[in-house]
């Protein structure tokens, strides 16, 4: 969806809105072919800007693509596959007379056609079931079989994106990263179905925690709440590229609870690895019947 229409679904003056401390070119999702952000051969952007006298232009933009998003490219060009366009600019300046931009092109498509070419593993012959328990400094992965007897098990951290002053984009490049060694050892590990705390849940049960405790910084809320709900979404999101189910499961009881403290005493297991375990559980119970 464009910034106007964005505007205009959400009941806000076009004229009202104001930049902040970057600087985004979008194109209209209802302009196709696309014009104002238009993908050429050779990876290049072409974007149409607007000066401040009205004078319309074209500006080359020709950004770094990993290996791993050219395939994905390649074929939005070479099948006109139907795509929105945006350049998000960070930080620009001069170096030795010479203007620099520091930015990001994105471009959304139809998320069959992602799936289809950004795949890591077209088959998935495993057996077994996975639960996952997401912190705000780590993701802990329990593997299950059948039985519900506990497999495996796994934490990936991501704990020195915590630090005060971290850069936000950063950060969450390193978590995806974390997320892609989550799924891909689960996938050599045999998952075939991953379960997730249902991200709705979780935050009416987090807010009711945070309330009890009397902890309402606006901060704390969003680590708590909508930190780990961005990350289970990720998540459920990127399974798929490893031939990975995912499903959701009601949150409660696998934190504290009877039973929870009897898998830690059990498997001798952490906290969070233990909510793993019964994540998982939950799952299979809800799977099998």
């Amino acid at each position: 969806m464009g910034v106007y229409e964005s505007c205009r679904a959400l009941g806000i003056d076009f004229r009202g809105v104001e930049l902040g401390d970057w600087l985004m070119f979008q194109q209209s999702e209802l302009e196709y072919p696309a014009k104002s952000i238009t993908l050429r051969p050779g990876y290049e952007f072409h974007v149409t800007t607007i000066k401040y006298d009205g004078l319309i232009g074209r500006v080359v933009v020709k950004p770094t693509v990993s290996e791993d998003y050219r395939e994905l490219i390649d074929a939005i060009y070479r099948e006109r596959i139907k795509y929105m366009g945006r350049v998000v600019i960070r930080d620009y300046g001069a170096r030795n007379n010479q203007l620099w931009v520091h930015g990001e092109i994105h471009i959304t498509v139809p998320l069959d056609i992602y799936y289809e070419h950004m795949a890591k593993h077209r088959r998935n012959s495993g057996r077994l079931f996975g639960g996952v328990d997401v912190n705000t400094d780590r993701i802990n992965l329990a593997i299950v079989d059948e039985g519900g007897d506990l497999r495996d098990y796994k934490t990936f951290w991501f704990s020195e994106t915590m630090a005060r002053g971290f850069l936000k984009h950063r950060a969450w490049s390193i978590i995806g990263m974390r997320i892609h060694e989550l799924l891909d050892y689960a996938y050599n590990h045999g998952v075939k179905t991953l379960f997730l705390e249902n991200s709705e849940v979780l935050g009416r049960l987090r807010l009711m925690w945070v309330w009890n405790g009397g902890r309402n910084h606006e901060n704390y809320n969003y680590k708590v709440m909508i930190f780990r709900s961005t990350i289970i979404e990720k998540i459920a999101l990127k399974a798929p590229l490893y031939s990975i189910r995912a499903g959701y499961v009601n949150p409660r009881g696998t934190t504290n609870s009877k039973e929870h403290e009897e898998a830690m005493r059990r498997y001798r297991l952490d906290r969070h690895t233990t909510s793993a375990y019964l994540i998982a559980l939950k799952g299979l119970t809800h799977q099998q019947k």
